[in-house]
This record gives structure tokens, C-alpha cells and sequence, in this order.
């Protein structure tokens, strides 16, 4: 019988450092934050000044330690966010003192309160001259957070990134809050925790950033190359510690729980007991063409992302994109760079397909074999842009719907001469106008029997470009339809709805 999931002993349990996630706004100063109390500054070169990955750091403060989650900010990434949330024991919302509560902070409100965790607030960049921090306190009161002395118990701590100021108060308000939680962990298990990312790395194989809940993980677990979050190799970490390992058989997937044991064949035993079908993530994956499809314009896509994480935020951000009109067709998504397998998927579709790559790369053979095979290759390091150049793509290939709009009204008097498909005609404006170079429906005795092109118009043997209510007039028209005395022929123009 396979074992089941190790259990915590009460008389082991010892304390455990606090995990803290930092949420808010875009560009509110999370990462800034973390840089100020890390003393490092990895928010300088960041794409578009916002965190694309869950990043995870270990602080030291008055000799305890503290692990902090850094999410992203923008949108696209609120399932990243979720699942920062989800790990965490304590959250720190950032807002900024000059800019108050945004989309994104009510978000994260949200998100804290479903996750049923502690949190405080940062009122950040109160250095600038127009900070207002009391108006912040009004309207996160607005949207039920209630800080202290607002009527509420929600600690609310002034801080400044850049300055540092009020950052060491907001450290200690971390820790009081944490020893309020009575956070505890048995060390004497092998590690559990959380899969808050991970990739493909070309010389690593299948790489993973966990971050320990419970118990200690050591090397040797069928772990190949084990790292702590500064890229040192370590041989053990513990709770709350968030490291990054190698030597997994297939990529795993972000957001869900991890249990070490400490045999490969324990593994094996408790994964079988596990198994269940994964859910369909598709939302226009190897659809095929119905009949109810067939008026809509299709973009296949090769979706290729540096981590699952930002994979999943892409994919997320396509399937809002999609409209009636056009289909977005995912035919693969995929970690890792752009490969000529990717290539030549892409190019078994007839329909313009693309390449969207989100932080990757690809090889010159591979970009060669894209020129030959027509396939277009897009790469970007900014979400925002690949919206834009979706959008575009989109509209390019919208179908155009036009509906007929009706001019005028003639009755044919006369035919004149019969030449193949043209005939010279003559008739009266009963109503409207009839120009020259528009179609025309054939009406005989109020049945539509086929359609017309006016090709040349005279009237009173004078060429002219149009007739109006009233006129006679002669035509040269061109249909497959052979006209008769008495048929009605109905003008109209094609206009885009």
C-alpha cells in the first residue's frame, strides 16, 4: 500500500518565519519596496517597470527572518497574484500616497480577503509633495479596509521606497503581526509546500521555485541542482524558505501543492494514489470548423513563454481578446524557446498563422524556416504589447459584413441587343436613382432571380453617370440572368456595417 502524505507531530511543531506578499497597483512601489529592504535594486532593469514572475526573497530583521512574495501588478497576471495570496500568511498592500486606490488595488483587496489572511497597509511615496495619506485612508475605506484610527483594526503604516523612511516601523509591524498568528512547522518532515513557479531552462531541464510550508527538504530527493533565492546551491532549506530545484521529469505546474518524500519509489507510490484527469484549459485549442463557424475569420497561434506562469497570464490575456468575428485559435502553448517543431505546427495552418513568444528566443534555423514557410514570428517582453499587436492582427482580419442598401427602382422597357452576358437595355426611374458601376437585384413579377452590373448609363444618348425619378434612360448591363420587358431591377450599394 502506497504511504499517504506525512502528517505533522504538535509536540515538534517549532516557530516558523513569516511568508509575506506584497500586492497593490502597478508602479505603487512593490518591488521598490522590496529593494529598499533587501538593499539590492533588481527593479532597475525590469521590462516595462513591472515584475513579470513571482519573485520570492528571504530578509533577516533583528535575527528573524521574514520571506517576502513579490507579484506583479499588471492585470494579466491576477492568477499569479491569487496564488501568492494563497501561499502567504500575511499580505502588504501597497498603495501610493499620490495616486490613492486603482483597479488593480481593489483587486487585491479581493484577492486578500478570499484567501482569509492578516494584511496591513504600506501608504508608499509619501515623499513627494503631493502625497495625501488621510485621502488614501478614506478611500480604502470606501472599499471596507478600515485602518486604525479610521474605525477599523487594519494596521497602516507611512513608508517611503525610495527613502526609506517608515520602512523599519513597517518590518516590525510584520513581525508583531506574525507573532500574533502563532505561525509553527515541524521540521522533522520531509518538505511541503507550494509551486509558485517555473520553466525551461536549455542547459537545466525543467526548472521549479518552491516555497516551503512545512518540513525540510535536503539533497539527494531526486533533486538534481538545488538552490536557495539568490541562485547559491544549499544541501537543506526549511519552512518558509522559498528555493529553486532541478530534476523534474515534465514541467510542473504552477500553483500546486508539492510533497517530498524520501525515496523516489514513496514518490511514484503516493503520485499514483493522486492521479487525476488535468483540466482543460482550451478556449479555441483544436477546434474545428463547423458550419456555424464558417463566417469567422481564424488567427492560429504557437504560444511560447519563458515560465508557466507567464504562459498561463499570456493565454489568459488571448482568451480575452477573442470576438465573434475571429476565432483565436491556440495550436500549441508551450515553455521555452521558439523551436522549428513550433515552425512547422504552426505552418500546417492555411490561415496566416503566428508565433507569439513572451520572453524567449529562438535559433536562426528556426526564424528561417518561419520566412519559408510564411509563418510570422512576434516576440515581446512587455504584456501591454502583445494586447496591442493582438488587437491589430484582429481587426486586420475581422471579415468585412456589408449589408445591401437599396437606391432606386427601374423597370426595363426594351431590350436592345444581347451580346454573351450583356445586354443593352432601356427602362424608367420609378423610383430613386440608378448610377452607373453599382449591381442591381433582378426582380421578375416580385421574385429576386439573380443580379446585375450597370456597366455604362446614357440618357437622352448623352452619357451620364446617374438617372434620377422619372428619367428614361439606356444601359449597358452585365448578368448571367437573362433580362425580359416588365422585369424590375433594384439598385443598391454595399455599405460595411
Amino acid at each position: 500500500m502506497p504511504k499517504t502524505n506525512p502528517q505533522p507531530n504538535n509536540s515538534n511543531l517549532i516557530p516558523r518565519p513569516p511568508i509575506v506578499v506584497v500586492m497593490g497597483h502597478i508602479d505603487h512601489g512593490k518591488t521598490k519596496l522590496l529593494d529598499c529592504v533587501r538593499k539590492t535594486k533588481v527593479a532597475e532593469g525590469e521590462a516595462g517597470g513591472i515584475t513579470q514572475h513571482i519573485g520570492a526573497y528571504e530578509v533577516e530583521i533583528k535575527n528573524k527572518k521574514i520571506t517576502f512574495i513579490d507579484t506583479p501588478g499588471h492585470e494579466a497576471f491576477s492568477k499569479i497574484r491569487s496564488r501568492g495570496a494563497r501561499a502567504a500568511d500575511i499580505a502588504v498592500l501597497v498603495v501610493a500616497a499620490d495616486e490613492g486606490v486603482k483597479p488593480q488595488t481593489v483587486e487585491a483587496i479581493k484577492t486578500i480577503e478570499q484567501a482569509q489572511i492578516p494584511f496591513l497597509v504600506a501608504i508608499n511615496k509619501i515623499d513627494k509633495p503631493e502625497a495625501n495619506p488621510e485621502k488614501i485612508k478614506k478611500e480604502l475605506s470606501e472599499n471596507n479596509v478600515f485602518v486604525e484610527k479610521w474605525g477599523g483594526q487594519v494596521p497602516a503604516v507611512n513608508i517611503s521606497a525610495k527613502t526609506g523612511e517608515g520602512v523599519e516601523e513597517l518590518l516590525e509591524t510584520i513581525l508583531l503581526m506574525a507573532e500574533m498568528e502563532e505561525l509553527k512547522a515541524d521540521p522533522n518532515l520531509p518538505a511541503s509546500g507550494v509551486i509558485i513557479e517555473s520553466h525551461l531552462d536549455p542547459q537545466r531541464g525543467n526548472v521549479a521555485t518552491l516555497l516551503i510550508l512545512n518540513g525540510f527538504l535536503k539533497q539527494g530527493m531526486s533533486v538534481k541542482i538545488f538552490e536557495d533565492f539568490l541562485g547559491k546551491k544549499i544541501e537543506t532549506a526549511g519552512f518558509s524558505s522559498p528555493i529553486r530545484i532541478t530534476g523534474f521529469d515534465e514541467l510542473p505546474e504552477v500553483g500546486v501543492v508539492f510533497q517530498s518524500f524520501l525515496s523516489k519509489k514513496e514518490a511514484l507510490q503516493y503520485a499514483e494514489t493522486k492521479k487525476t484527469p488535468s483540466p482543460s484549459l482550451n478556449f479555441g485549442e483544436t477546434k474545428k470548423e463547423t458550419e456555424s463557424q464558417t463566417t469567422q475569420a481564424i488567427l492560429p497561434i504557437v504560444v511560447k513563454a519563458d515560465t508557466a506562469g507567464s504562459l498561463e497570464a499570456v493565454c489568459e490575456q488571448i482568451k480575452k481578446l477573442e470576438i465573434p468575428e475571429v476565432l483565436l485559435n491556440i495550436l500549441r502553448r508551450g515553455v521555452g524557446n521558439i523551436n522549428e517543431d513550433d515552425v512547422k505546427l504552426a505552418s500546417a495552418s492555411e490561415k496566416n498563422p503566428v508565433i507569439v513568444g513572451f520572453n524567449v528566443g529562438y535559433e536562426s534555423k528556426t526564424a528561417e524556416l518561419a520566412e519559408k514557410f510564411g509563418v510570422l514570428l512576434k516576440i515581446f517582453k512587455i504584456i501591454y504589447d502583445i494586447n496591442d499587436w493582438l488587437k491589430e492582427e484582429i481587426v486586420k482580419r475581422k471579415p468585412v459584413v456589408e449589408k445591401e442598401v437599396e437606391l432606386g427602382k427601374v423597370k426595363i422597357l426594351k431590350i436592345f441587343r444581347v451580346e454573351k452576358d450583356r445586354e443593352i437595355i432601356g427602362g424608367k426611374v420609378s423610383s430613386g436613382k440608378i448610377i452607373k458601376g453599382k449591381e442591381a437585384k433582378i426582380l421578375r413579377r416580385g421574385a429576386d432571380i439573380g443580379r446585375v452590373k450597370i456597366l455604362n448609363l446614357e440618357r437622352g444618348r448623352i452619357k451620364t453617370e446617374q438617372a434620377e425619378a422619372g428619367d428614361e434612360f439606356g444601359a449597358l448591363v452585365e448578368s448571367k440572368t437573362s433580362l425580359s420587358p416588365g422585369d424590375e431591377l433594384e439598385v443598391f450599394e454595399k455599405q460595411s456595417l
